[in-house]
């Protein structure tokens, strides 16, 4: 069983010149109840199935396991998916010794612009880049599973 253990922030500023590589991310949820999902992701030729726990009471933790699949199972899994669909491009940025994904979302969420960096440890200090905004940690309308059936576009 996984831990993941991450923080996410709103982003000011230009990030893409300093991303070391990029990807465009495409997604959907057979299940998006809050405390559990099961997500289905397409990024580039590879496909993953990923199931989450709910997160502790700091939004830092949660339950992950995630495992790669053939790109040709992840296209028919996409067809259970619930309605909607998350469109972005991740963006890697080293700072330090620590990478921040940086998601620019696309469709009903464009305009919205995410960094998340993974830690060992809920107290790990990091640095955080130039680009980094408002920390949003914690806050479910940042979720993933809730930008789908909320978007950013409709607050």
């Amino acid at each position: 069983m996984g831990q993941e253990i991450e923080r996410k922030f709103l982003v000011e500023g230009e990030y893409k010149s300093q991303a070391y590589a990029h990807s465009r991310i495409v997604q959907g949820y057979i299940c998006s109840t809050r405390g559990r999902t099961v997500r289905v992701r397409i990024r580039g030729t590879k496909g993953y199935l990923t199931i989450k726990g709910a997160s502790d009471a700091t939004g830092l933790s949660r339950y992950e396991w995630e495992k790669e699949i053939p790109l040709d199972e992840a296209q028919e899994l996409m067809k259970l998916c619930e309605p909607g669909v998350i469109d972005k491009t991740r963006y890697l940025v080293q700072s330090g010794k620590h990478v921040f994904e940086v998601d620019e979302f696309y469709g009903d969420n464009e305009g919205l612009v995410i960094a998340e960096v993974e830690l060992a440890s809920e107290d790990e200090t990091f640095e955080k880049p130039d680009f980094i905004g408002q920390e949003v940690t914690g806050d479910i309308r940042y979720y993933n599973s809730q930008l789908m059936k909320h978007p950013y576009t409709q607050w």
